[in-house]
């Protein structure tokens, strides 16, 4: 395998589990160059204990990066700049509605496919704007299908699943900031890729829907096309997915249990014979 950088991108919203664990020790082992980026950016979820927290279990776990880490909320004027750039070519809209709204919204549609519906994409500009000045709470929209309109036709290659067209389109306008999140896990991650010179990007095949916005972004705004590596989940022993919202078993209390790193190596599915 060519000498990629890849990296490790935690949010900060709780401890580390074994699924972490795993994407960890993955991304580690795929790249010659490892970085680590704090992915906080959602003020209301992240906390600085969590953050500090990632740092020592990542380390106690064997694990080393490149400094420095790059701590996501440090830079919010650089993502306020990308969706500057955006809306001036006229690819984003305020939208309006509600949680309510668009849960209703959702509702109403038949199949597995239902998103937004881009209700307030039709919206009278002026009249809009005057929303916004007046301090309306809104949104800021990708109009995906304008946005496609640009790019055309997008692809990416995942060396685990193969190469794979893009339809950003059946994820709907995405949300690239709202006000109490400035800019969107999309819009951060693709804009941080790029700039740390990521080459190779690592992460569980549940983000894959994820990589068709993204590849859209790196299109408008011209940046570099990494190659992907969706892997497998770790998952619970009733087949379900670990996350610290279902009570996985985090890192440190494993640790205080009294296993060791190898072992909790090896039970993230990186054992060191391997």
């Amino acid at each position: 395998m060519a000498a990629h950088t890849t990296r490790f991108a935690p949010s900060p919203t709780g401890l580390l589990h074994l699924g972490h664990a795993h994407a960890a020790l993955f991304a580690a082992r795929h790249g010659a160059r490892l970085l680590l980026r704090i992915e906080d950016i959602d003020a209301t979820r992240c906390r600085p204990e969590f953050a500090e927290a990632i740092l020592e279990d990542l380390a106690w776990l064997g694990l080393g990066w490149e400094a420095p880490v790059r701590v996501q909320s440090r830079h919010i004027g650089e993502y306020a700049a990308v969706l500057q750039a955006l809306a001036a070519r006229g690819l984003l809209y305020p939208c309006f509605c509600t949680r309510a709204d668009i849960a209703a919204a959702i509702a109403a549609q038949h199949g597995p496919a239902a998103v937004y519906p881009g209700t307030c994409r039709g919206l009278d500009p002026g009249r809009a704007a005057r929303r916004v000045a007046a301090g309306e709470p809104h949104a800021l929209r990708l109009d995906v299908a304008r946005a496609l309109a640009e790019t055309g036709p997008l692809a990416f290659t995942d060396l685990i699943h193969g190469p794979r067209r893009c339809d950003p389109l059946a994820q709907g306008d995405v949300v690239l900031a709202r006000k109490d999140v400035p800019a969107s896990y999309h819009l951060c991650a693709t804009h941080d890729d790029a700039l740390q010179g990521v080459t190779l990007v690592t992460r569980g095949e549940d983000l894959l829907p994820a990589t068709d916005i993204q590849r859209l972004l790196q299109a408008l705004m011209g940046w570099p096309e990494p190659l992907y590596a969706h892997h497998a989940l770790i998952r619970g022993p009733e087949g379900e997915r670990l996350a610290k919202r279902a009570g996985a078993p985090a890192l440190r209390a494993l640790r205080e249990a009294g296993l060791s790193p190898a072992q909790v190596r090896a039970m993230a599915g990186f054992p060191d014979a391997a």
